[in-house]
């Protein structure tokens, strides 16, 4: 019975001759391929809606862009327009298909919770608000600023998730839940950082100029820490929930507290991979907090 309602629901999808998906050069989109065909036929009820979101479409590029344009779309500027700019985008500068697949394996890898490709790519506000940013930096390099700001506005509004325009955003990155990151203009965020909830990356008052941290690669900053001022966190360095840091942290260290003071090393040599943000009982021993 079941079988017979997906195949009167989802048409047929075009393959290459003697090969899977898997099979094709684009692993990432293959296993996106695969995993909706999957779910389709699991549950059928849904078998539209993963030919909408995923199988009608012959790209990963166009499936994210279909999916953030739904996700904002809007009577004062409609998805189809948003989409038709990250279809530019894309095609302009390829930095960005490569960013996109190594944000969806960085959730992969990272999230406890996920097993498949598909999670991020239809279902994860974090994933959406961050590729959608990718097109508001791209928009704001090319000078269209005032689109560049709507789209910040928009994914703040809908998503949660408020990033200035302007900040340059490595690849892998992670937003685990996503909700209440703030991110200022003079921002950086290098590759394979992963960033919780509730973070801020911000100024401390009302001075002008490059006034935002500076997180280099594969750093972790815990739920509800906020980074103030233009100070650097050094590479695999790990950031405690609810800290709050004012100076700069070296690399490989781990920081905690109010104000955030250094506990001890990182814990292991990828923190934004690990995603431990556990300590152990005597890291604090000695430690001025």
């Amino acid at each position: 019975m079941a079988q017979s309602l997906f195949q009167t629901q989802v048409p047929t999808v075009p393959r290459p001759a003697g090969e899977r998906w898997q099979d094709v050069v684009d692993p990432v989109w293959a296993r996106l391929r695969n995993e909706a065909d999957a779910a389709a036929e699991r549950e059928p009820l849904l078998a539209s809606f993963m030919v909408a979101s995923v199988l009608g479409h012959d790209s990963l590029e166009a499936v994210i862009g279909a999916r953030i344009a739904a996700r904002l779309d809007h009577a004062e500027l409609p998805g189809a327009l948003i989409r038709a700019a990250y279809r530019e985008a894309v095609a302009a500068d390829r930095t960005i298909p490569q960013a996109v697949r190594a944000d969806i394996m960085a959730v992969v890898d990272r999230d406890p919770a996920t097993t498949r490709t598909l999670e991020p790519v239809l279902y994860f506000k974090g994933f959406h608000a961050l590729q959608a940013h990718r097109l508001a930096h791209w928009l704001w390099a090319q000078g269209q600023r005032d689109f560049a700001l709507y789209l910040q506005s928009r994914v703040s509004a809908v998503l949660g998730v408020d990033i200035h325009p302007a900040v340059p955003v490595g690849r892998g990155i992670f937003f685990d839940h996503a909700t209440g990151i703030v991110i200022g203009a003079t921002a950086v965020i290098e590759d394979d950082v992963s960033i919780l909830q509730g973070v801020t990356l911000g100024g401390t008052g009302k001075e002008t100029g490059d006034r935002h941290p500076k997180i280099r690669r594969g750093v972790l900053i815990g739920a509800g820490a906020s980074v103030l001022g233009n100070i650097e966190v050094g590479h695999c360095a790990r950031i405690a929930a609810g800290s709050v840091v004012l100076k700069p942290v070296p690399h490989n260290t781990t920081v905690a507290g109010v104000p955030a003071k250094v506990v001890g090393e990182a814990g292991c040599a990828e923190p934004a991979r690990a995603m431990d943000q556990m300590f152990d009982d005597n890291i604090f021993a000695g430690a001025d907090i």
